[in-house]
């Protein structure tokens, strides 16, 4: 590293052109420079390196042992940084072989991930994809450290230090199994509180969500007699049992075993979006990506 700091760009891209032609005048044409500027460059690599480097010959200068060692890293080093440099062309999904990973909730995995996924391994087959699990309170870390390329979330409880884009407008209504008995037509409020319910609580244990907050108002309250954490449990307990739930029209849509019909209470929804950190958000792969999912879902 004390080498490294006595040593400018400008050296090394000289000493390459030097090893290259062997004659101060053609490296100075192939540079640009001036003759005696890459006199003095060579004069000040000479110092730095303890070594002669190109020596007097009879067509030419020749490299000494030292500048032959030196030759060929220096020349793939310097291509590195060129490359490393140069702004990114644009991004070719059927060549790349990138791996995303991405967090989302069961929900996100059934609205978002499946959605996208055939029509992504047909437009990038090479690409690879990870889906994680969403936990919210590590979302902002993960971002920031690179762990995950991309996050859902609704978009009201989103973190505001991460650049976010809305997918869509998600609304609830009220499912059970097909053949329910009570779910011939659509339920009054006294029967839609009779009801028995299962929720989903993702901290654990609750029986308390958003339509009993909007229930509450009215003066009414429903009969919540199970809580689980994930929202596909909740569609396997609704299609197995006389249980029914209030769930996203998007997770339901299309379940022939399942019997939608409208809520008689109005639940407010939400909006689904895709979040990521700042540093991503103008990498060519990365917004191809983004734009290929809202495009898809």
């Amino acid at each position: 590293m004390s080498n490294l700091r006595r040593l400018d760009l400008n050296l090394l891209v000289t000493l390459d052109a030097l090893l290259a032609e062997h004659n101060v005048t053609r490296a100075a044409q192939r540079l640009n420079f001036s003759q005696p500027s890459i006199s003095v460059h060579l004069a000040k690599l000479r110092e730095i390196f303890g070594d002669p480097l190109l020596l007097p010959g009879p067509r030419g200068m020749r490299p000494t042992a030292r500048a032959d060692a030196l030759r060929e890293p220096l020349h793939e080093a310097l291509e590195a940084l060129e490359r490393a440099v140069t702004p990114s062309g644009p991004f070719d999904p059927s060549a790349s072989d990138r791996a995303w990973r991405v967090a989302a909730s069961d929900y996100s995995e059934a609205t978002v991930v499946l959605p996208v996924l055939a029509g992504l391994r047909a437009a990038a087959p090479r690409t690879r994809l990870a889906v994680l699990a969403a936990m919210p309170s590590r979302i902002v870390r993960q971002a920031e450290q690179g762990d995950i390329d991309l996050a859902f979330h609704t978009r009201d409880d989103a973190p505001p230090s991460l650049r976010q884009r809305v997918l869509f407008a998600e609304r609830y209504v009220l499912a059970g199994r097909v053949g329910h008995p009570r779910l011939k037509r659509r339920p009054t409020l006294k029967q839609f509180c009779e009801l028995e319910h299962v929720i989903v609580s993702p901290d654990g244990g609750g029986f308390h969500g958003g339509t009993d907050e909007v229930l509450a108002k009215l003066g009414l309250a429903r009969r919540v007699v199970l809580s689980v954490p994930h929202f596909m449990f909740v569609r396997s307990v609704v299609e197995a049992t006389d249980l029914v739930a209030m769930l996203p029209a998007r997770l339901v849509r299309g379940h022939e075993s399942l019997r939608i019909v409208e809520a008689p209470v109005e639940v407010p929804g939400y909006e689904m979006a895709m979040l990521w950190h700042e540093r991503l958000h103008r990498d060519p792969a990365h917004r191809w990506l983004r734009d290929y999912i809202a495009g898809a879902v």
